[in-house]
């Protein structure tokens, strides 16, 4: 099996009370254990990124396409790791997506 690095593209918004917060962690946790083994990481969510252009200029605007987190999972190839990610709760928000790619072991 190979490892694929999911990035998770979208608005950055967090859940502002308690009931969605816990509407959002039983979505992850539910689609974590659907996926069983298959997750090796099931990463994290992150803050705002910051872009290093060509010349050193510093943009910090999130980019065009924000991330939001990551998560590594195996699958048999990088159709198998899309067919997994269609169930991903980001998808449920508007203008999100899940980027896949496959993850290259150059140490072994």
């Amino acid at each position: 099996m190979a490892q694929f690095l999911y990035v998770y593209h979208g608005s950055g918004k967090m859940p502002t009370t308690e009931v969605e917060r816990k509407a959002m962690t039983d979505a992850w946790t539910g689609w974590f254990a659907k996926l069983g083994s298959a997750v090796v990481d099931r990463g994290n969510p992150v803050g705002m990124s910051k872009s290093v252009l060509p010349g050193g200029k510093i943009e910090n605007n999130g980019g065009s396409n924000p991330t939001g987190g990551y998560s590594i999972i195996e699958a048999r190839d990088i159709d198998d790791a899309a067919s997994k990610a269609r169930d991903c709760p980001i998808l449920a928000e508007p203008n999100c997506n899940v980027e896949i790619a496959p993850i290259i072991n150059m140490m072994g």
